[in-house]
This record gives structure tokens, C-alpha cells and sequence, in this order.
């Protein structure tokens, strides 16, 4: 979908600059003057949005990391010296606390809203993986920053989870050791934490520019899945989408603003306000909100398969819930992108969503009565609409007509 730049040089210098290092073409050619569908709505803008909240991290994050000391000892009075002693620190905590949890708001919103529109279909499947894969990182590095501040649920919950690795026959006893740096949560597993948590969100940064890369190959998606034909489809990147993504940006930060000024502690589990105890165990260990999804897929698997014990079911079930979004592009063949054409897609996507909304529900919950039955039943759905649901569509549904056009769904046919 590129075109050819209308950039030349101003002065002198900007001249010598292009024929040098051509930045400034570059950001003409590739956000300022990129041609973009005309009918992108508001669930769009949360591309952008994840790009804002990944910068604030970082920036918070690297500032933290200065007086933060990856202890044992000292790891829970050095986040609680920060709060209390640190020039701003309480703001730059309480920001860097919250953004993680608008970070997960923003890009699961914009998970589903590629889920529904179709972006995952071709020729967009690249862009979509590397989506999922940014997903997997972000989930590795909110876990890992969750251990951080060493309190109840930090130390509980890398317990638990490091023991997904025991599961894995024959070498995961091995992988264990390694990821913990002994036989239990110690020393060494804070500071390997704190090291890759402070890495990967680089790491991320990185296949963000991919993703983006990725994404100026064959342009945006639109909401009615519909190609770009002609010139009048699209509108440069500026100003239109610039000044729709900052609206959006600041509509965001509203919230993002209150949680960080008035309850900066209310999306944190109590148990984490108390110094880690390894001899005391917490009633119910759970993770935070944005985990709880896969939380509980794994703990639904609670009887043996086969040869299959219900601790690597467990594990199987909830890795297999990640590669169902990597393989999702050829789950769902049908030719119609989008949702918004699909009389059947809609209900059953409706109902997906809903049930990712109980699974999180679900996983704060303990394991037991009712909550071990529904959960059993949620992760059931979400399976089968990935491997039975999308595929039958695609073969059974009667999708309605779409537009010739993209300018025909903006302007009428009366337009067209």
C-alpha cells in the first residue's frame, strides 16, 4: 500500500541528511503520508494506545530499577522505600503498578477487536503472529514483575507457576532448577526475574517494530475487511489517524489517571502488602487479574488422561490456549473477514467473549464446587470455538453481501 513519497528536502541540511540517513523521508513515506482505510473506528486506536503504555513502562520501569535491589532481604522495603522516600516515587510506582494492568485492558481489547474484524486472515497472518508473540512476552513480563515486590503473593505465586516446569516428562525437573537457580524460590530466581524483566520489554520494543513493519506490507484491515481498490479508499496517516489516535490516547489516560492518583493499590491482591513468608501460605494464590484466564485453564484439567496426569493436562491445556491464537489464520477459513458480515460468527464470538470474561472470573476463585464445574465448562467453549466452531462456520455460514468498496460503506451507493 505504499506510495511514493512527496518529501523534498527544505534546506541545506536536511538535504545532506536524506542522502545520508533518510529518517525524515522515512516518517513521510511511512506514518505521515501512509495511506490508511477511511473507515477506521475507535477500536483501531488501541494500536497506538499499547505503543503509549509500552513507553510509559519502560520509562517507569528503568527509573524504579535504580533503587530497586533484587533481594531476598530487601526486595519488599526497597518497593516500599520507593513509595515512601523516593522523590515522586510514589507516582512513578503506583504508574508503573497500573500501567501494567491498562497495558493488559488496551491489548486485550485490541486482541479481540482482530479477532473479530479478521485481521488475522490473509494476507495479514505475520502480522497476526507476531501480535500473539508480543502477547506470550507481555504475559512472561508481567509475571515476572509481579514477583518483584516479594510480597505474599509474589513468593506463592512463583511457586506455583515454576512448578509448571516438573511436569514436563523427563527434563523438566532440569528446566526447574534452571529457571529458579536452586530446588525452591530463592535468591537466585528474584535476581533472574528482575534481570529478564528489565530485558525483555526491549525485547518487545523490538518485535513491536516488526509487528508495525509488518503491518505497512499490506496495509491496514478495516472494519468492513474490504481491500483498499482506489486512491479515495484511503486517507494519509496525517493528520487524520494522528489526531484520532491522540483523542483516544487522552480519553485513555482518564481512567489510567484516576486508578494511578486515588487506587493505585485497589487492582493489587492484600497478600502482597505482606512481606513474603515462606512459611505461610496464603488461603487462595492467584495471580494478578490479567493472568487469570489461563489460570484457570490449567487448573480446570484436574483428572488424568491416558498416560496424561492432570498437572502436564494442566499445562498442556494452557499452552494449547496460546498456540489456538497462533493458529487461529488457518482455524477460521472463512472468505469474509469480517465479523460485522457474518450473521452466525457474531453470536458465537459474543458468547467467546463472554466466556474469556467468566475464565477470568473463574481463576480468582477457589478451586472448588460450582467455580471447578463452570471452569471445567468455560475452558471446554473456549477450545471448541477455535477448533470446532470457526472451522464449521466457515464451511456452513451464509455470509451477508459486502460493500464493492470501501468508500461505498462510508459514502452510500448513492456516493459510490
Amino acid at each position: 500500500m505504499s506510495e511514493h513519497s512527496t518529501y523534498t528536502p527544505g534546506t541545506a541540511v536536511e538535504k545532506w541528511l536524506d542522502d545520508r540517513l533518510p529518517v525524515i523521508r522515512f516518517a513521510k513515506e511511512h506514518l505521515m503520508d501512509f495511506p490508511t482505510p477511511k473507515n477506521l473506528n475507535y477500536w483501531w486506536t488501541f494500536g497506538a494506545i499499547l505503543v503509549m503504555c509500552l513507553g510509559v513502562q519502560i520509562v517507569t520501569g528503568v527509573i524504579l530499577a535504580m533503587h530497586y535491589t533484587p533481594h531476598v532481604d530487601l526486595a519488599f522495603n526497597a518497593v516500599e522505600h520507593i513509595r515512601r522516600d523516593v522523590n515522586g516515587g510514589r507516582i512513578i510506582q503506583a504508574t508503573h503498578a497500573v500501567g501494567a494492568s491498562m497495558f493488559f485492558v488496551a491489548l486485550y481489547i485490541h486482541m479481540f477487536r482482530g479477532l473479530f474484524y479478521g485481521s488475522y486472515k490473509a494476507p495479514r497472518e505475520i502480522i497476526w503472529i507476531l501480535g500473539v508473540l508480543i502477547f506470550i512476552l507481555t504475559v512472561a513480563t508481567a509475571f515476572m514483575g509481579y514477583i518483584l515486590p516479594w510480597g505474599q503473593m509474589s513468593f506463592w505465586g512463583a511457586t506455583v507457576i515454576s512448578n509448571i516446569f516438573s511436569a514436563i516428562p523427563v527434563v523438566g525437573e532440569n528446566i526447574k532448577q534452571l529457571v529458579l537457580g536452586g530446588f525452591a524460590v530463592g535468591n537466585p530466581t528474584l535476581n533472574r526475574f528482575f534481570s529478564l524483566h528489565y530485558l525483555l520489554p526491549f525485547v518487545i520494543a523490538a518485535i513491536v517494530g516488526l509487528h508495525i513493519w509488518a503491518l505497512h506490507v499490506p496495509g491496514n484491515n478495516n472494519p468492513i475487511g474490504v481491500e483498499v481498490k482506489e486512491s479515495r479508499d484511503t486517507v494519509p496517516f496525517h493528520p487524520y489517524y494522528t489526531m484520532k489516535d491522540l483523542f483516544a490516547m487522552v480519553l485513555f489516560m482518564i481512567p489510567f489517571a484516576w486508578f494511578v492518583f486515588f487506587a493505585p493499590d485497589i487492582l493489587g491482591h492484600p497478600d502482597n502488602y505482606i512481606m513474603a513468608n515462606s512459611q505461610v501460605t496464603p488461603a487462595h494464590i492467584v495471580p494478578e487479574w490479567y493472568l487469570l484466564p489461563f489460570y484457570t485453564i490449567l487448573r480446570a484439567i484436574d483428572f488424568n488422561v491416558l498416560f496424561i496426569d492432570s498437572k502436564l493436562g494442566g499445562v498442556i491445556a494452557m499452552g494449547g490456549a496460546l498456540v489456538m491464537l497462533l493458529i487461529v489464520p488457518w482455524l477460521d477459513t472463512s472468505k469474509v473477514r469480517s465479523g460485522t458480515f457474518r450473521p452466525l460468527f457474531k453470536w458465537f464470538f459474543a458468547l467467546f467473549a463472554i466466556n474469556f470474561v467468566a475464565l477470568t472470573y473463574l481463576g480468582a476463585q477457589p478451586a472448588e464446587g460450582i467455580y471447578t464445574v463452570l471452569a471445567k465448562v468455560c475452558t471446554a467453549y473456549y477450545f471448541l470455538y477455535f477448533l470446532v466452531i470457526l472451522p464449521v462456520l466457515s464451511r456452513i455460514e451464509t455470509p451477508k453481501p459486502l460493500p464493492t468498496s470501501i468508500s461505498e460503506s462510508v459514502l452510500g451507493k448513492a456516493h459510490a
